[in-house]
């Protein structure tokens, strides 16, 4: 799901009334309905689209492959006990 950004709008009456009844028609959220529609409306205009980088995956890549070779060994396995060793230790005394 791609992250979202809250945005605050200011409607006319009767806009508020009818993006109430479109949501409600189509059974999505009101917010659902006014990202669809902006999506219609920067399609029509020919928006245009961010550029992507085509190099991302070789870079993503590269990445996991660094953080492979770090890793040494078998993974560690949290144990509850663990947690409360050191706490133990100082009443031990």
């Amino acid at each position: 799901m791609e992250t979202m950004v809250r945005k605050q709008i200011y409607l006319r009456k009767r806009q508020d009334q009818l993006l109430k009844r479109q949501a409600k028609l189509r059974g999505i959220s009101e917010a659902e309905f006014l990202r669809q529609a902006l999506d219609q409306v920067l399609m029509l205009h020919g928006a245009p689209r961010l550029p992507g980088d085509p190099d991302a995956f070789a870079k993503f890549e590269k990445f996991i492959t660094r953080r492979r070779k770090g890793i040494a060994g078998a993974p560690y396995r949290w144990k509850r006990d663990d947690a409360y060793e050191e706490r133990m230790r100082r009443y031990d005394r």
